[in-house]
């Protein structure tokens, strides 16, 4: 069952969710959650540089918004903050759907124009404030993608850690890309192997060597399982982040400053991206924009705000900086 109402958030007060209808599948009932942070009004003595801006932040693979820190960061910025699940994500996941499953990233653009609808920011709508996007690796993919598509939309795009080249660089895209598609074709929602040892589950998760508590359903230690279709369109967008974007607005991207990608675990994934090849992403993310920056964060997890504590304020402190230089904050 939808409702077109605001209700109280799994997050607790003063956190509240809007289910957002997408219609039907051939899984059944699609939906897509809008969550906002939403606390008692309260007297600013100083005017934020994201005052006057609403942000929507989008989560990646295996993932769902739970990082109520960001929500108040953002707030204390003077912005008003919503997250999105999406599609068969977190609390927008259905019984008997197969988690973050969609054949093309361009199916999300239903989840973002009704996320965007219900905070006054859709296609006709006339605007009066800013809009800023922030994106987690494939949804700062996703996010890039939309806005490229999407242009005079969003004032401003923040990407932590984007997902915009394969691991195995475009080389091992190209080599790789035939066959997904053939396997594609020929059964979409094949379960392919399972390549997540739950080393990034065990740098983030209270219950090991993390800080953070949420939920193992939806964020499983070894990830959602990997189909066909589904990295078939992960690929597309890498080739298409590849050709060159022209997004029309400025973009920061935040990246941990090494990887650490082994087979086996060592203490350097605490203070490492132990997902991504940060240099190839970091590489991608300079043909974005025509105004792209950079923003390499010392010992930061692939998720940067979740890496420990001194790691996180830099990050934020980094945010900040850069959204007065370029929203013109005071």
């Amino acid at each position: 069952m939808t409702t077109h109402e605001w209700r109280p958030d799994i997050l607790g007060a003063p956190f509240e969710q809007l289910t957002l209808p997408l219609g039907q599948d051939a899984e059944g009932e699609v939906v897509a959650t809008l969550v906002r942070y939403s606390p008692p009004p309260r007297l600013h003595l100083h005017r934020g540089p994201a005052a006057d801006a609403d942000v929507l932040y989008v989560h990646g693979w295996s993932d769902y918004f739970f990082q109520t820190e960001l929500a108040q960061f953002w707030h204390d910025q003077g912005a008003r903050f919503h997250a999105l699940d999406l599609r068969k994500y977190g609390r927008s996941l259905r019984e008997g759907q197969t988690p973050g499953f969609v054949d093309d990233l361009a199916v999300y653009d239903e989840d973002i124009a009704a996320a965007l609808d219900a905070m006054g920011h859709g296609e006709d709508a006339r605007r009066h404030r800013r809009l800023i996007l922030v994106g987690h690796s494939t949804g700062g993919l996703t996010l890039s993608l939309w806005a490229d598509r999407h242009p005079g939309r969003v004032d401003a795009l923040i990407l932590n850690s984007p997902w915009l080249e394969f691991q195995a660089r475009s080389a091992g895209r190209a080599a790789l890309t035939p066959l997904v598609d053939l396997r594609a074709r020929i059964d979409p929602k094949a379960a392919m192997p399972n390549v997540d040892l739950g080393f990034y589950t065990r740098t983030v998760s209270r219950t090991l060597d993390g800080e953070w508590d949420y939920d193992l359903a939806w964020r499983p230690v070894r990830g959602f399982r990997v189909h066909p279709a589904w990295l078939t369109a992960v690929l597309a967008g890498h080739a298409r982040v590849a050709a060159g974007l022209h997004i029309d607005a400025p973009v920061l991207t935040l990246l941990s400053a090494r990887s650490t990608l082994l087979p086996y675990w060592t203490p350097d994934m605490l203070k490492s991206d132990v997902v991504l090849v940060v240099r190839d992403i970091a590489e991608r993310a300079l043909g974005l924009a025509p105004t792209v920056t950079v923003s390499w964060v010392a010992d930061a997890l692939h998720d940067v705000f979740l890496s420990a504590p001194p790691v996180r304020r830099a990050a934020y402190a980094a945010v900040e900086r850069w959204m007065r230089g370029y929203l013109n904050g005071s």
